[in-house]
């Protein structure tokens, strides 16, 4: 299936390494994932697309927009289509304002349950799905259930309300298309809802699924004689509960950064003080 991969930092930090020269970079595993790219970032709060129906370590904007994303988020896609054409409208990562989201995963039978999906999406929303996948539907049922909670325009909110209407919504979905697999690979045709969202302050993960690690420190921070927020949180456990950087990655990437694998049905995030919480 796909790759997701996201990243938060307290700092502007560049994610070429994570993207593209890392042993089993994101754009490496594209060979096996040939189907269209995405890249989302963050400048003065407002998310920046790209995105392309191509193979990534084939395509050259791939690899100039990789090495020039310095961003304190970023969220990146890497596409192996399941389910709807090869083209931009169908991938990932999928935007509404300040929201952005990236699925590794399937609905299975999607085509019996779409339906009654759509219905239960707000109007105002339901109205900007231009593909034709089950993750973009996705996106909008989510963001449906979470804007009775906020406002999806405003920036800071407790992310206790974001995990809680997550936590609704899957269950809900759930109830429509059956469970999905506690287990990576039972075959591309069974349910998956391994996803990331994100405003750009807050961002937040799901496992349904499909594997999915994070990192929160490293084993020894290159730039921390350097770097004006290194702290003891960059290379170790957080004992605060406050952290510099939050990264999912679909596999481990080589390198520095301590990778911890999430469990199904967990969800884990950062809110817009940093603070990491787990679900």
């Amino acid at each position: 299936m796909c790759r997701i991969f996201g990243f938060r930092s307290v700092i502007q930090s560049q994610v070429h390494t994570s993207l593209v020269h890392a042993e089993n970079a994101l754009g490496l595993q594209s060979n096996a994932h040939p189907d269209g790219w995405g890249v989302a970032y963050y400048i003065g709060g407002s998310p920046h697309l790209i995105k392309s129906e191509k193979t990534a370590m084939d395509d050259s904007i791939f690899q100039r927009v990789s090495g020039i994303v310095s961003s304190q988020t970023v969220l990146a896609h890497i596409r192996n289509a399941t389910l709807g054409q090869v083209n931009i409208l169908n991938t990932h990562p999928f935007q509404f304002g300040p929201w952005v989201f990236a699925h590794n995963g399937n609905v299975k039978d999607f085509a019996n349950f779409r339906d009654k999906i759509v219905s239960m999406i707000n109007p105002n929303l339901r109205r900007f799905i231009l593909g034709n996948t089950d993750s973009e539907v996705i996106f909008y049922f989510l963001l449906s259930h979470l804007e009775g909670k906020i406002n999806l325009f405003e920036k800071s909110f407790n992310i206790d309300i974001v995990a809680k209407s997550l936590q609704e919504s899957i269950a809900e979905l759930v109830k429509i298309i059956g469970p999905y697999s506690q287990i990576d690979n039972a075959g591309n045709t069974e349910t998956y809802l391994t996803f990331i969202l994100t405003n750009g302050e807050t961002m937040i993960a799901h496992h349904g699924g499909k594997n999915l690690h994070y990192s929160t420190y490293k084993t020894r921070c290159p730039e921390r004689d350097t770097c004006p927020s290194f702290a003891p949180e960059c290379e170790a456990v957080t004992k605060s509960g406050y952290v510099n950087h939050l990264i999912f990655s679909s596999e481990p990437l080589s390198g520095e950064n301590i990778w911890i694998p999430m469990r199904p049905g967990q969800l884990i995030g950062i809110d817009h003080d940093m603070k990491l919480r787990i679900y």
